[in-house]
């Protein structure tokens, strides 16, 4: 028999999962309403711009300012008097003691080629010389005898004539076994090997015992007192060089510039080039060599203009272009470099159409669009390991050093 509390049971249970179904219903609705808000959020914030955050350090303005004028050389050191001791004759190498970096004297005997053949032939031809000379003196005899007879009527003077012959003959070879006497002594005289210069061994070629040819190298001698760069400038920058002009060079391995200065230029273009060979003369520094690469700019004269750094310049585009900042925006010029300089050891560059104090990013900023919007940033005192310290964030984005908000 159903009781009146059996009866509600099922009614309490049917209640009970309408109530769930419709609290389910009411949670996928509000979750799908948040998803719909999120999309919608951002599709708006794809369809805004980002606005580029440049620190002070990105970029720098225009300024008008006096510039050195200068054409850029380099090029590798050479020293002045270089020296390639060869063997004048041919034979084996004796006494050959330097090496690489040894200090050699102007004169100093460096090597000996083996001289026992020369000495043989020194002496063959002095026996020679020697035969020459009685073949002379017993002509001259002969020659006085056959006067003698002549002026007594007993002789011919036919015969007179061949006894002077004979003795023009004999002191003619006499002359010619003297000459080859001074030759064999010359060879004798260059199977010692001495320095031309003084100066340091830069290579040893041969070992002794080694048996070389005539003109075989033997050992190069560097002078390292004075430099030489040979530097090849097109013709139109040539043309503003002269002798005399300063150079500051940076040299390889050395901390401090060279003071160097034009000596000569050549009065020929180079055939396959077209270039124009310029030489600087370069005084010796402490810890200079020769074929170290040295770099450095000619001043040719001095420049009034508006200018910038080169390296603002990029060459990304058919047309160099510069990347500034107008009313927050930046926008892509086209630029002339023609008329380049130095502030200081900086290379600069004249910028016609862009006045003083336009704001030009540098080439750290990288790439940006044209038409981004942008904002300048100050750094904290202490630049970016400040800014860490004190816990700010350093993020940064593909085309700047800075940060982009939406």
């Amino acid at each position: 028999m159903n009781t009146p509390r059996a009866r509600w049971i099922p009614w309490l249970l049917l209640a009970l999962v309408a109530l769930a179904l419709a609290f389910g219903v009411v949670r996928a609705l509000g979750k799908r309403q948040a998803q719909q808000s999120a999309a919608s959020a951002a599709a708006q914030a794809l369809q805004q711009a980002p606005v580029y955050e440049l620190s002070e350090q990105d970029v720098v303005p225009v300024q008008h300012v006096s510039l050195s004028r200068s054409v850029a050389v380099s090029g590798s050191l050479k020293a002045v008097q270089t020296a390639a001791v060869k063997a004048r004759v041919a034979g084996e190498v004796r006494g050959l003691n330097k090496r690489e970096g040894d200090t050699v004297r102007a004169g100093e005997v460096l090597a000996r080629i083996d001289s026992t053949e020369a000495q043989a032939r020194v002496r063959q031809a002095s026996q020679q010389a020697q035969a020459a000379q009685s073949q002379v003196s017993i002509a001259r005899r002969t020659l006085e005898n056959n006067q003698a007879l002549v002026r007594q009527g007993f002789i011919s003077s036919t015969a007179l004539e061949t006894s002077t012959a004979n003795l023009a003959g004999a002191e003619a070879n006499h002359q010619a076994a003297l000459s080859a006497l001074d030759i064999a002594r010359k060879a004798l005289d260059d199977t010692t090997l001495r320095a031309p210069l003084a100066g340091l061994v830069s290579a040893r070629l041969v070992q002794n015992g080694e048996r070389v040819g005539v003109d075989a190298r033997l050992l190069d001698i560097v002078d390292l007192s004075a430099f030489e760069l040979e530097a090849a400038l097109a013709p139109a920058d040539a043309a503003a060089v002269a002798p005399g002009q300063q150079v500051s060079l940076s040299v390889e391995g050395l901390t401090q510039p060279v003071s160097a200065a034009v000596a000569r230029i050549n009065p020929s273009v180079q055939a396959g080039s077209r270039s124009v060979l310029v030489y600087l003369k370069v005084p010796a520094a402490p810890g200079m060599r020769q074929g170290l690469f040295a770099q450095g700019q000619i001043v040719t004269g001095q420049l009034q203009a508006d200018a910038a750094p080169l390296s603002v310049v990029r060459n990304d585009k058919p047309q160099p272009y510069v990347q500034l900042l107008r009313d927050g925006v930046v926008r892509h010029q086209t630029v002339q470099i023609d008329n380049q300089g130095l502030l200081g050891r900086e290379p600069m560059v004249a910028l016609q159409g862009i006045p003083a104090g336009t704001v030009l990013l540098r080439a750290q900023a990288g790439l940006i669009r044209d038409g981004t919007a942008v904002r300048l940033t100050a750094e904290p005192p202490g630049g970016t390991d400040a800014a860490a310290v004190n816990g700010a964030p350093q993020t940064s984005t593909p085309a700047a050093s800075g940060t982009t908000t939406p």
